[in-house]
C-alpha cells in the first residue's frame, strides 16, 4: 500500500492550490480526481485576478502541470471510501487500489440542483446562469430574467438588476410580500406571476420563457438561484460534524472536527468562487503542513529519547 503525507480528493482550484503548496513544502502528495468539475459547462471563468476570461479547463491543466513539476502525483480515479487507521487514513479507489495517507484534504465541491423545468439543464452555464458576479458582465444590458419564488430570490434579483435595466422576476402566484413587491417595482423590475412551463430556444439561443397560460416573455438570459448540495459523503462518512443545514463545519484553516481531516472549497463553502476556493486550498495546505511538522517533531523526540 502506497504511503503519502497528504491525500487530496478533488483536483479543482482548491485541491490543486493545496497540492502546489504542499509539494513545494517537499511533502509526498497524492491528488485524486473523478474528472467531473462543476464548472465544466462554462466557457470562461471571471473574477480571477490575472486569469479573467480563461476557460476553466485551461486553469486546471496549468495547475496539474505545476503540481507535477514539484513532484506531486495526480491520479484520475473516483474515491469509493475512506477509513481512519492507527497511523492515518486508508483511501479505497474505484479500481480497487488502496493508498494510505497521514492526512486528508477533501475538496470535492458541490452540485447544483435546478428546478424541474424543461430546457433548464441543457442551457446551464450558457444562457441559464446562477452567478451574476461570474456571468453578469457578459450579459449586461440585455433582456434578463430571474427565476424566483424561493428564499432570498428577491434579494438575488436586486443584485442581478445591477447589470441591466430590463429585468423580469418570475415567481409563482402568492409568494411575494407587499414589501418585496414594492422593492421590485421601485427599481423597475418587472413582475411575472405564474408557472414557468419551459424555455423557448431557437437557433441554439434562449429566446424566452413560456408560462403555463401559453404566454412567452422574451428573454436573452435567465438567472436561476440553484439549490447547492455539497459532495460531502466522504467527510460525513468519517464522522465530520455538520451544521443545521447539513454542511460540514471547519475552522478558518479548513480543519474539520475529525483529527487529520481538512476540507476546502465549495464542499464546505457554497459561495466560494474559483479564486476563493484556491485561497482556501492554500490556507488549508499551510495548516496541514504545520500539523505534520508538529507530528514529525513528536516522532523525532520520542526516537531521540529512546536512543539517548
Amino acid at each position: 500500500m502506497s504511503q503519502y503525507d497528504v491525500a487530496i480528493i478533488g483536483a479543482g482550484a482548491a485541491g490543486l492550490s493545496a497540492a502546489l503548496v504542499l509539494s513545494r513544502a517537499r511533502r509526498k502528495v497524492l491528488v485524486l480526481d473523478a474528472g467531473a468539475p462543476r464548472n465544466a459547462a462554462a466557457n470562461h471563468m471571471h473574477g480571477y485576478l490575472s486569469r479573467d476570461g480563461l476557460p476553466p479547463g485551461e486553469l486546471l491543466a496549468a495547475g496539474r502541470k505545476e503540481v507535477r513539476h514539484y513532484g506531486g502525483e495526480i491520479v484520475d480515479s473516483t474515491v469509493r471510501g475512506l477509513a481512519a487507521g492507527s497511523t492515518g487514513f486508508r483511501v479505497r479507489l474505484a479500481e480497487g487500489q488502496r493508498v494510505s495517507a497521514r492526512r486528508l484534504l477533501v475538496t470535492t465541491g458541490l452540485r447544483d440542483e435546478l428546478p424541474d423545468i424543461p430546457g433548464l439543464r441543457e442551457r446551464w452555464a450558457r444562457d441559464v446562469l446562477h452567478c451574476p458576479y461570474c456571468h453578469g458582465h457578459e450579459v449586461r444590458d440585455r433582456r434578463l430574467g430571474v427565476l424566483g419564488g424561493g428564499p432570498g430570490a428577491v434579494r438575488y434579483a436586486q443584485i442581478v438588476r445591477e447589470w441591466t435595466h430590463d429585468l423580469v422576476y418570475f415567481t409563482p402566484p402568492g409568494t411575494l410580500t407587499a414589501a418585496e413587491r414594492t422593492q421590485l417595482t421601485a427599481r423597475a423590475i418587472g413582475i411575472v406571476e405564474g408557472t414557468v412551463k419551459h424555455l423557448v430556444v431557437d437557433d441554439d439561443r434562449l429566446r424566452g420563457v413560456q408560462l403555463g397560460d401559453g404566454c412567452v416573455v422574451p428573454r436573452d438570459a435567465l438567472f436561476v438561484p440553484p439549490r447547492f448540495v455539497p459532495n460531502s459523503r466522504l467527510l460525513t462518512g468519517l464522522g465530520c460534524d455538520t451544521d443545521e443545514h447539513g454542511w460540514v463545519t471547519t475552522d478558518p484553516t479548513g480543519r474539520t472536527s475529525v483529527p487529520g481531516v481538512w476540507a476546502a472549497g465549495n464542499v464546505v463553502d457554497p459561495r466560494a468562487q474559483v479564486i476563493t476556493a484556491a485561497g482556501a486550498g492554500s490556507a488549508a495546505a499551510i495548516a496541514l503542513n504545520a500539523d505534520l511538522v508538529d507530528e514529525d517533531v513528536r516522532i523525532a523526540v520520542d526516537s531521540y529519547g529512546r536512543t539517548s
